[in-house]
């Protein structure tokens, strides 16, 4: 069964401040710029934000546990600029666990992980709106635990219809290899096609397959999909595969983040069956996301178990 969130989950935030210092298991995470609104449009202020990730911590935190974190930080909301940060800032409370990745330049970066409600908190309070992890845990960094698609229009005339299109036709595709596969909105445009793996490829290794894999299917479905990264040969009404995403040091926006949308939409997971009934990426969003996770629980759980991967081994 997936695992399922409290019934009820209650306020940490006390009404009316603009700062406050909370006390999380045996740890204190001061907040600040609480009624700073980072959806002018919608109301919805950074404290509304941080409230989110609490509610949703017990099935997101698990999906980012161990896994170095890319941050992306909007210091003025959801409309304002925003900056990539990769290194934990300093000063930072002692126990925020941090992950030392080498680079092709030699140098090493201490990227910052989100281990607990604690640490969850600490990052959101930075300003970063959607969370973005690391495709292999910090263990071995360069060795996935998954691999995905992440399907996009390429243009206003690509109907969100085609991109649902395009994500039944990967998994029919990945079903015939005898490969799991798991769908979520993207909160943005598209939707994320994910497959877990059993870790051992490097890398590069799982890229090259993503990069085989879509280019075959673009070519028998040429009419709805391609592969072509350059932006002015890409054709009208078409949808994207992207495969690229797997490439090294690169990151998609977490299950269960939060987007700097118009409309908060969340990137949230969903059935096949959903899909094929349709849905649009407005339905998710901050304001109903946790009662679907309690109605639905973890629908993204298996991506969590050690049973059920795949063994990319057999196409070497």
């Amino acid at each position: 069964m997936p695992r399922r969130m409290p019934r009820r989950a209650a306020t940490i935030l006390p009404r009316g401040v603009a700062e406050a210092v909370l006390r999380l298991g045996d740890r204190e995470v001061k907040v600040t710029n609480l009624q700073k609104l980072f959806w002018s449009d919608l109301g919805v202020t950074k404290g509304a934000l941080i409230e989110y990730y609490v509610m949703v911590a017990p099935v997101l935190v698990p999906h980012l546990r161990d896994r170095a974190m890319v941050m992306r930080r909007y210091p003025n909301g959801a409309t304002g600029e925003s900056f990539f940060m990769k290194r934990a800032p300093s000063p930072r409370p002692a126990w925020i666990e941090t992950c030392s990745i080498e680079h092709a330049s030699g140098s090493v970066i201490d990227f910052p992980m989100i281990q607990d409600l604690a640490s969850l908190v600490w990052v959101v309070n930075l300003g970063c709106i959607d969370l973005n992890q690391w495709y292999g845990r910090c263990d071995a960094p360069d060795r996935p635990d998954y691999l995905h698609f992440d399907l996009d229009p390429v243009d206003g005339r690509t109907s969100f219809e085609r991109v649902t299109e395009t994500a039944l036709r990967v998994h029919e595709a990945l079903t015939t290899l005898g490969m799991p596969s798991y769908a979520k909105t993207t909160g943005s445009r598209g939707i994320h096609v994910y497959v877990p793996i059993k870790r051992g490829p490097t890398q590069h290794v799982v890229w090259e397959f993503a990069k085989t894999f879509a280019g075959e299917l673009a070519a028998r479905h040429g009419d709805l999909m391609t592969v072509e990264y350059r932006v002015a040969r890409r054709p009208a009404g078409h949808v994207l595969v992207d495969y690229n995403q797997n490439a090294w040091g690169q990151t998609l926006a977490s299950v269960y983040s939060v987007r700097p949308t118009p409309r908060a939409t969340v990137s949230m997971p969903v059935t096949w069956a959903e899909l094929r009934r349709g849905i649009r990426i407005e339905d998710f969003h901050i304001g109903n996301a946790p009662a679907r996770l309690r109605r639905r629980g973890d629908l993204w759980a298996p991506l969590l178990r050690a049973r059920g991967r795949f063994d990319l081994g057999r196409f070497g």
